[in-house]
């Protein structure tokens, strides 16, 4: 498929989707790549997508056609998580380090330096991913849109908490509970109420997504993990060792869905990140808490400028 702007800006490709095997599990991919340029040099992208009822590689539409319709050159890997898209579903307590070992193997695949572009609470897999010495050479940079606020970050959950928690959604009543909340009143309501900024932007194209991808009732088993925060694993002394260069996005009507990040203001959020980030610097944007698709213009923006940074700061070694 071909798709792209007119113009003089550069069109592109996306391939049909790919697939891998890990672990036994087939794991899907798209790679989005500029038309017209060979031998592409460019250092590449490789989205992580966030988890949620219906959320997929897709989520990162809206990114990538703005991407190229700027001219960008970069090739774009875009890959479905396990438990979510057209990947596996296999009914399993994810945690940041089983996505990120699937992760690891894909560029284990690809063997190109990439950068990591991770939205909201799946900074842990970034974390967990950056750890396999088998391929963190391979992580030139980290942006992150949206990560948690600096208290739920740093927070290990009870593991007595998470297993209860699990257990409860992985039962008759968590199986309800996903029907209901795959349905567009829900989706509407918590999109509005913790997500996006504006109401108006919770719109049907956005919808139609999420109802699309919470159609397999499998995907729920990916969602409810995340729901029982097995993600939420202490991570403040793993920032701290975090060597690449490392953008930190924050709209600047950004909220945390947490009850125990819902004192802490933006500013507090960008501050206690610089402090602990060795190589990191923040940016505000319009938005809230996806800012990919919300603020999507914006995003491109900073996202390119940090990308030119780095490959010039590579150039220069």
């Amino acid at each position: 498929m071909t798709t792209g702007y007119p113009g003089n800006f550069h069109n592109f490709k996306t391939s049909p989707t790919q697939f891998y095997t890990w672990n036994n599990y087939r794991c899907a991919y798209e790679v989005h790549t500029p038309i017209d340029v060979e031998n592409n040099q460019k250092i590449a992208l490789l989205l992580i997508h966030p988890i949620g009822v219906g959320l997929s590689r897709h989520f990162w539409q809206r990114f990538y056609e703005k991407w190229y319709h700027l001219g960008r050159e970069n090739l774009i890997y875009n890959p479905d998580l396990l438990g979510c898209g057209e990947s596996s579903m296999p009914r399993l307590a994810y945690t940041p380090n089983d996505w990120a070992e699937q992760l690891q193997d894909f560029l284990l695949i690809l063997r190109r330096p990439v950068i990591l572009v991770v939205q909201g609470a799946l900074f842990p897999v970034a974390i967990a991913l950056i750890r396999k010495l088998s391929i963190s050479h391979l992580i030139k940079g980290i942006i992150l849109s949206g990560p948690p606020a600096w208290p739920v970050i740093t927070k290990k959950a009870e593991h007595w908490q998470q297993k209860l928690t699990w257990n409860l959604l992985n039962s008759p009543l968590g199986n309800g509970f996903y029907r209901y909340a795959r349905g567009e009143k829900f989706l509407r309501s918590f999109s509005t109420r913790q997500l996006f900024a504006e109401e108006e932007q919770v719109d049907t194209e956005w919808l139609n997504m999420l109802k699309l991808g919470s159609r397999n009732m499998a995907s729920r088993y990916a969602v409810f993990a995340f729901l029982a925060r097995f993600w939420q694993q202490g991570y403040e002394q793993a920032i701290t060792k975090i060597n690449q260069p490392t953008l930190v996005v924050l709209g600047e009507k950004i909220s945390s869905i947490s009850k125990s990040g819902t004192k802490e203001t933006p500013i507090q959020r960008s501050q206690a990140y610089i402090k602990h980030l060795p190589k990191g610097e923040t940016v505000f944007i319009s938005g809230r808490n996806v800012l990919p698709y919300e603020s999507t213009a914006e995003f491109v923006k900073v996202v390119a400028d940090f990308v030119d940074k780095i490959e010039s700061n590579i150039l220069k070694t």
